[in-house]
């Protein structure tokens, strides 16, 4: 897996042929962490993510992730600079570098927006959903779903350009379902890839002959767009109170009564959120519906709560 990496001295590291400076976390999970770098020879930032590998399948899922990046080339979609493997004694760590988005997370930019008892006007929205479906789209049409979309990973840069990221949980879009056991092998799967409060309905009880498709990421984009528009995602108050998130996806979403945004936007929402996948739109279609609300709707400022 890539080039050997080296811990050298006073804080720096080695890949690539390359050094870097170690500067601070970024983040930390329960199976990766994230440190920002600079590299020693062309002034850049970048992020370090290091990926625990205890067994044989963890160090297949950091493979995985690896050849995921290594699918695309797109400005909406996080690259991969470099990655390798690094022993740490009986286990290994994956390392993969890269870019350094200043902007933060999408999450960062809705609880900054919150707390200053703003929300997120309809053209901003706009914008950022449009590039989220362009990243989807890009990853679709290989033949892929993201299956872990959410506001913690879609990087913003200066621009309110987004970037998807996290590309552990892809896998092939279309899953043929023939029997129970195939259904509870993928249900088990999603259990543990795929974050609850923003995991498709078909994927909570998978039936036993069926089709799984892409249109679980479609589900995931409608959280994220109810999230920019009211502050947190549709079943994150669910989830944290401790109530069935599995319940509640299987009935109709309801909205917060609002005149803050525009009844076309809350069709968009709706018919992204509909709980049969197969009434969902396909990304092209939210990409053409997209086309035709962004010219209408410029203009528009923050509104206060």
């Amino acid at each position: 897996m890539g080039q050997a990496l080296c811990v050298c001295s006073r804080g720096t590291v080695s890949l690539g042929g390359a050094r870097y400076l170690l500067l601070h976390r970024l983040a930390e999970g329960g199976f990766s962490y994230v440190d920002l770098v600079e590299g020693l020879r062309d002034g850049r930032f970048y992020a370090l993510k290091r990926i625990l590998c205890h067994d044989k399948e963890d160090h297949q899922a950091a493979l995985h992730e690896v050849e995921m990046h290594g699918l695309f080339d797109h400005p909406n979609i996080l690259c991969l600079v470099a990655h390798c493997m690094v022993e740490k004694g009986a286990k290994h760590e994956a390392w993969l570098l890269l870019p350094y988005v200043k902007g933060g997370t999408l999450w960062n930019e809705v609880e900054a927006l919150r707390k200053r008892g703003t929300f997120m006007p309809e053209q901003r929205i706009l914008l950022i959903l449009h590039g989220i479906c362009c990243g989807l789209q890009a990853i679709h049409s290989k033949g892929y779903a993201h299956r872990d979309l959410k506001p913690t990973n879609v990087l913003l840069d200066e621009d309110d350009r987004p970037v998807l990221m996290d590309l552990g949980s892809m896998n092939q879009a279309r899953i043929e379902v023939n029997n129970s056991r195939e259904a509870m092998a993928i249900q088990d799967w999603a259990a543990q890839r795929c974050t609850i409060s923003y995991r498709a309905p078909e994927l909570f009880t998978v039936p036993s002959q069926c089709i799984i498709d892409e249109r679980t990421d479609v589900w995931s984009l409608g959280c994220v767009l109810y999230c920019m528009m009211f502050g947190e995602g549709p079943y994150d108050a669910i989830f944290q109170k401790g109530d069935s998130v599995a319940l509640a996806v299987q009935n109709p979403i309801t909205l917060p009564s609002t005149t803050r945004y525009s009844a076309a936007l809350q069709r968009l929402l709706f018919s992204m959120m509909t709980v049969n996948p197969q009434e969902r739109p396909s990304i092209n279609d939210i990409l053409h519906q997209l086309e035709g609300l962004q010219p209408a709707l410029a203009g528009q400022d923050t509104t206060q709560i």
